[in-house]
């Protein structure tokens, strides 16, 4: 026999405090509510001017004694934070409470690569005094202020860059060639050149712990697989590329902050054009990162700002400065996708918030459904014009505005020319390349 019951569950019907309103149980018929639309976009456009008021991303700043020249995440500890600077500082730092935890002195030069293993237990660094320093990190309760280095290696040239596999116990030093070492080893167990210019960064790949990918002042990306005996594939661009930055989420893609000014997203299947161009710094971009979700990187320029683009992106959705933020040197995003931290040459770390009208703190679960029914109104209406104005809108300081208002004259100028020699010529004997092709020089293999 069936019986019909009533079940409620206590959670539909209690305060979570005590001077709360009782809940309300509503009828979500829309013939009950006509309005329902308009009173919707009148939300809508609240939360986009809301999101503009709260939008403080600057959390605080963390000083060294020169310009900051690199920085390296510790994979095993969400709130460390290593940093180099030009003065052969190294500091690791605790970012929530923005204090020094540890020194690694040593360098005496400028410090131009930092590397963690994927433990967090070792870190590499090199620099211009052409040194190859390897460290242990101390644990966290350790007592020690500074630390000395467990071995070293002095080479000829001058390193401008080091990274460590993602699974494995090698790692790559860039400079006058290519590097592969171990950590028991005191000489490269493997060396590559292609050409004689300097190489001066270095990434390896993420889904393959042999891959990697370099960029050189004769303006190429480089592939190699550290198996082989001779590197793979070889792009060369119009302008030097600064840094690369892999996706982990899609480990065949990549992105290269170039000197342009544009950052250049490829898959290293087809290489002959990027699969999509990011813009708007007014000057050349010195660093790169991923988020840890993969959906979106975060990038420096030496124009004084910092930008976070989504991944299939062509425009930032969010721009960082400050008054006295100078040349951003390199940026990295933590390791739970939820702070940005930038170098620059006023001799300081900055930590920002990934986004910038956040609530930091313990959320009530009443908060936490208020601010996920802004961001759906937000998301449902973004494509009216005034909710569209309001969330596009963002302040830049002028020297920037009229950069990129130059920045955008001289592209159309260009465009235009190019226009005018096209109707003026023979047809079919001017074609005119799309700009995901128009930086590539040419393919090398």
């Amino acid at each position: 026999m069936k019986v019909k019951t009533i079940s409620r569950s206590t959670d539909e019907f209690t305060r979570e405090r005590s001077n709360d309103l009782q809940r309300v149980f509503r009828n979500y018929d829309p013939n009950l509510r006509p309005q329902e639309k308009a009173v919707e976009y009148v939300r809508a456009l609240n939360a986009a001017k809301l999101e503009k008021i709260f939008g403080r991303p600057f959390v605080g700043a963390m000083e060294h004694n020169e310009a900051i020249s690199c920085m390296a995440k510790n994979p095993n500890h969400l709130k460390g934070i290593f940093a180099g600077s030009e003065d052969g500082d190294i500091r690791l730092w605790d970012i929530t409470s923005r204090r020094t935890v540890r020194k690694f002195p040593g360098h005496r030069g400028a410090v131009r690569g930092l590397t963690a293993t994927t433990d967090g237990s070792r870190l590499v660094s090199c620099g211009a005094d052409c040194i190859i320093r390897r460290w242990t990190v101390p644990v966290e309760d350790s007592s020690e202020d500074s630390v000395k280095p467990e071995d070293f290696h002095i080479s000829k040239n001058a390193y401008w860059g080091v990274d460590h596999q993602w699974k494995g116990d090698q790692f790559a030093t860039v400079g006058a060639q290519v590097d592969i070492w171990n950590h028991t080893s005191n000489a490269p167990v493997r060396s590559f050149q292609w050409g004689t210019d300097t190489v001066i960064s270095v990434r390896f790949n993420p889904g393959h712990p042999d891959l990697l990918a370099t960029s050189a002042s004769d303006r190429s990306i480089t592939l190699y697989d550290i198996k082989m005996t001779v590197p793979i594939k070889k792009l060369i661009m119009q302008t030097k590329t600064n840094s690369i930055a892999w996706n982990p989420m899609e480990p065949m893609n990549f992105t290269a902050a170039n000197e342009d000014g544009n950052c250049y997203s490829y898959d290293l299947r087809k290489l002959n054009e990027a699969t999509m161009v990011h813009t708007d710094h007014a000057a050349a971009v010195m660093d790169i990162d991923y988020s840890p979700t993969g959906r979106e990187f975060v990038t420096g320029s030496y124009d004084r700002t910092v930008r976070i683009f989504r991944y299939n992106g062509g425009h930032s959705r969010e721009i960082y400065h400050t008054s006295r933020m100078q040349r951003v040197f390199c940026v990295k995003f933590s390791c739970d996708a939820s702070y940005v931290i930038s170098g620059s040459d006023d001799y300081n770390l900055r930590l920002w918030k990934a986004m910038a009208s956040e609530q930091l703190g313990v959320l009530l679960p009443r908060e936490k459904k208020r601010h996920e029914y802004d961001e759906a109104l937000k998301n449902r209406y973004k494509h009216l014009p005034e909710v569209k104005r309001i969330l596009r809108h963002r302040h830049l300081p002028l020297p920037i505005y009229k950069a990129a208002a130059l920045r955008r004259t001289m592209t159309e100028s260009a465009r235009k020319k190019e226009e005018k020699r096209k109707a003026h010529s023979a047809p079919g004997s001017i074609s005119t390349k799309p700009l995901r092709k128009r930086r590539i020089v040419k393919e090398v293999e």
